[in-house]
């Protein structure tokens, strides 16, 4: 098996990465990753000299790289995208050009080189916001995005889709809850109040605390990832979820027990715009049909993060510069 993992630099890639070389020794991995302020190669550090690594410095929406790449390789794990809510709210023309354009290079090299396999790495924010009590999110959930991050992957989803029915492309898509875990960027909740604490500094809690989303630790997406590749009914999408739904501030709590602080070192800061209530996803399928399920519970995968991030300091203090 030869791979290509775009944006395999960046939190959820790179874990990837690290994952396919530990368990396969036959499979080769290129890794094609434009390194914006999200990509980061110390990320994979331990395996820049592994014979089947190869790390190429390029971006999705340059052609003849993207066509140069897809003709050495069996498979494309597209994890390459522009992926802060909040960034896209103060910028939203890069998650246009990076999430669509993108992912429609690839799809349309893949397609040129013959039918290359290609699964579609996208989140639980393409279906919006749910209710308290609304039942989960699932396979048949209608889109409804609500920022233009969302919107944008709404769109390279239904992109990844068509190129199936139109070009009978080989395609699979997951659909997954908020990652955490080792690499991932200091802007995001976990990282960003850990390293906070660290420093003495408050941590930002949106409004009331108050938002829901379902925590996922990023090993356990990489596995649903290789079954979904390995086992998955093409032109299907599975979603991926953690069975842990956390309000903000239980989160927060949670870091706060865990670093010996209490709550006045919380600052509350005003709510993101459009901020969607609750996320949360059915994992039924996937469980059924491929026998995959969480594997890390939250309160371990939380323990071991925060950990993570104490005894690699050095890693996050340079990117939070």
């Amino acid at each position: 098996m030869k791979i290509l993992v775009t944006g395999g630099a960046g939190f959820i890639g790179s874990n990837f990465i690290h994952y396919i070389l530990e368990k396969y020794s036959e499979y080769k991995v290129v890794n094609l990753d434009a390194l914006t302020y999200a990509g980061n190669l110390e990320n994979l550090k331990a395996v820049e000299n592994n014979p089947n690594y190869e790390f190429v410095h390029g971006d999705i929406t340059d052609r003849q790289l993207v066509n140069e790449l897809v003709s050495r390789v069996n498979l494309i794990i597209h994890f390459a995208a522009e992926s802060h809510v909040d960034r896209s709210i103060e910028d939203s023309d890069v998650f246009v050009r990076t999430n669509i354009n993108g992912t429609l290079n690839l799809l349309e090299v893949a397609r040129d080189n013959g039918g290359v396999r290609f699964h579609h790495v996208s989140t639980d924010e393409v279906y919006g916001s749910l209710g308290p009590n609304d039942p989960a999110f699932n396979e048949k959930t209608c889109y409804d995005p609500r920022s233009p991050y969302s919107a944008s992957k709404a769109s390279s989803d239904h992109l990844v889709r068509a190129y199936f029915h139109t070009h009978n492309l080989p395609i699979t898509i997951s659909n997954c809850s908020n990652n955490y875990g080792p690499y991932q960027f200091p802007e995001k909740l976990i990282p960003l109040f850990v390293s906070n604490l660290m420093d003495g500094e408050k941590i930002p809690v949106y409004g009331d605390g108050g938002a829901i989303r379902d925590w996922l630790h990023v090993k356990d997406h990489c596995i649903a990832i290789d079954k979904i590749v390995q086992k998955g009914r093409l032109g299907e999408t599975y979603c991926v979820g953690g069975n842990a739904e956390k309000s903000n501030m239980e989160i927060t709590k949670e870091i706060l027990r865990a670093m010996n602080e209490d709550e006045k070192m919380i600052e509350y800061v005003e709510d993101r715009k459009g901020h969607d209530l609750r996320y949360a996803i059915d994992f039924s399928k996937i469980k059924n049909e491929l026998g995959w399920e969480p594997s890390i519970t939250f309160e371990e995968g939380i323990a071991s993060t925060i950990q993570w991030y104490k005894d690699n300091e050095a890693w996050w203090r340079k990117l939070k510069k």
